[in-house]
């Protein structure tokens, strides 16, 4: 039993490690979601060649609806952009954001649900919400907002540099 435990704490910290190491390495996190129709998306089935905005938020935070809004209002900016949506809340309350904020429509708009999991909350140390992860079109790291750090202006014209 004592041999079990210290196995599963170096796995943890070999996890955790690994987490940090790859986070610094800039490059887009090989996450899974569960979309609100219950398919599994993953990193790599997103169109690289073309920027992405990894968006990590709560249904329930007020700051997120309000970031989505102001992202769908400048739409036509970000049409040629991969957003990603994700949050660690159910399935049903993905359902309900995407509902409230008609996200269906946008093709390049992919949304889902981490659970449990906790992969890119802990990749990225996230604590507030909203955090925004931009990539360029290689997958890139380009910048990281933090919460209210989030400027669209800035954030638009980094991807017209991209």
């Amino acid at each position: 039993m004592k041999l079990y435990f210290k196995v599963s704490i170096l796995g943890t910290l070999a996890l955790l490690l690994y987490l940090r190491v790859n986070a610094q390495s800039g490059k887009v996190p090989p996450f899974r979601i569960i979309q609100p129709d219950g398919k599994i998306f993953k990193a790599e089935e997103l169109p690289f060649g073309k920027p992405i905005l990894i968006v990590y938020f709560s249904p329930e935070c007020e700051e997120c609806h309000k970031l989505t809004y102001e992202l769908l209002n400048r739409i036509n900016d970000l049409k040629n952009v991969s957003m990603v949506f994700i949050t660690y809340t159910s399935v049903e309350s993905v359902s309900k954001f995407v509902i409230d904020n008609n996200l269906r429509k946008y093709t390049n708009i992919y949304i889902g649900t981490e659970g449990n999991y906790l992969f890119v909350l802990k990749y990225y140390d996230i604590k507030q919400f909203p955090f925004i992860a931009l990539f360029d079109k290689e997958g890139n790291l380009i910048k990281k907002y933090y919460s209210k750090e989030v400027n669209l202006d800035d954030l638009i014209d980094h991807l017209k540099g991209l």
